[in-house]
Order: C-alpha cells, then sequence, then structure tokens
C-alpha cells in the first residue's frame, strides 16, 4: 500500500478512536450508570459538558473532511502519483488533523486556541490543494 493510502486509513482509524473515546465514553458512562437514559442523547441536540460539546464538533469535522481526503488518496492511487512529496504531504495532512482534533477537544475555545486549531486546518487544505495540483500537473505531463 501507499503511503497516502496508509494515511487516509490513518485518518479514519483517528475519527473512529475520537468517537470511541471521546463521546462514546461520555454518553455510554452516563447511560450504564444510570445517570442518563439512552434516550436522552438525541443526534440534533447539542449537550453535555463543554469538552463533550467540543469533541462531538472536532468528530464532526473529521467526518466531513474524511471524504475530501479520501478522493485526493483516490487520484492519487488511481493515478499512480507517487513521490516523496506526496508521502510528506499526505502524512502532514493526517497529523495536522490529530492536532487540530486534540487542540479541539482538550483546550477551552479562546483566540489563542481558535487560531492555532485554525493553522492546523489550514495546514491540511494547502496540502490538499497541493496533492490535486500534484495529481493535474501529473495528468498534463501523461497526456
Amino acid at each position: 500500500m501507499t503511503v497516502p493510502v496508509w494515511m487516509l486509513l490513518g485518518f479514519a482509524t483517528w475519527t473512529a478512536l475520537l468517537l470511541l473515546f471521546t463521546i462514546g465514553v461520555y454518553r455510554w458512562s452516563r447511560i450504564l450508570s444510570g445517570r442518563t437514559a439512552i434516550r436522552n442523547f438525541p443526534a440534533d441536540a447539542a449537550g453535555g459538558d463543554a469538552w463533550y460539546r467540543r469533541a462531538t464538533r472536532a468528530h464532526a469535522n473529521c467526518i466531513e473532511n474524511l471524504p475530501v481526503f479520501g478522493a485526493i488518496v483516490f487520484g492519487l492511487y488511481v493515478g499512480h502519483v507517487e513521490s516523496p512529496l506526496v508521502d510528506t504531504l499526505a502524512t502532514v495532512v493526517l497529523v495536522a488533523r490529530i492536532f487540530q482534533s486534540l487542540v479541539h477537544v482538550c483546550f477551552v475555545h479562546t483566540n489563542t486556541v481558535a487560531t492555532l486549531r485554525f493553522t492546523f486546518f489550514f495546514v491540511q487544505f494547502v496540502c490538499y490543494f497541493w496533492l490535486v495540483g500534484t495529481i493535474v500537473a501529473t495528468y498534463l505531463r501523461v497526456a
């Protein structure tokens, strides 16, 4: 498997782990201890502790970006676009995603925290567009 495919699997794994160890632990600990009924977690309602609400948003952000990264990795894979730069960019996407999520969940929202979170988000988007540009440039050279 290529490095970008591994990074995509890492992104998917991170998304699942974030769900399991934040939202999942929060909800199931309350349900199983009898503190909250299972019906008290409707999908369209924000509730719970502040960190839990941040974790919910961090997980939703992973879900929103996973298909974008997946499409880019698919383009790299089917186009046989491989290079050390592509590997590095794909790795940076995953690392920046993990740090963005951790900052989102672990720290109270302040201007500094929002700036840091946005920086990790922006790094991912730079990598996304760089990877797309690499796919297009490779295709134009071949065509």
